[in-house]
């Protein structure tokens, strides 16, 4: 299949689609992490990434790259909620970095979508 510019994506199986192969195995694997943490979210795109929304407010971005996927954003209290578990990825400018050459940490990225869901429910509260 012959890649996609990003700014021709309209939807999150178009922009999986349009990744490298090793890239689409584990973007697939993390949105159906996603999926099972937050059943009641809206995929979109934004910002020329899949992105999830709850109650009109988007709780969590991913995207490929060359060597690496991501997950976005990674604010301090979710940082500093999983510390240990993080330290093994790269983690800077509310980007966490999970290298396409180790399994998906699924299990991982459901808690971080949740606690990411319960961010931005907090925040809602604020509003």
């Amino acid at each position: 299949m012959k890649p996609t510019s990003k700014a021709n994506l309209t939807n999150v199986n178009d922009y999986i689609a349009a990744q490298p192969k090793p890239t689409r195995l584990a973007l697939a694997q993390v949105r159906r992490a996603i999926r099972k943490a937050l059943p009641k979210a809206e995929e979109v795109i934004s910002y020329k990434m899949p992105a999830c929304k709850l109650n009109g407010r988007i709780v969590v971005y991913f995207a490929g790259w060359k060597k690496h996927y991501s997950l976005y954003p990674a604010g301090e209290r979710l940082l500093a909620a999983f510390k240990d578990e993080l330290a093994p990825f790269k983690v800077s400018k509310g980007t966490i970095r999970f290298p396409l050459s180790e399994p998906v940490p699924g299990r991982l990225i459901e808690r971080l979508a949740k606690f990411r869901a319960r961010e931005a429910n907090n925040a809602k509260n604020q509003d």
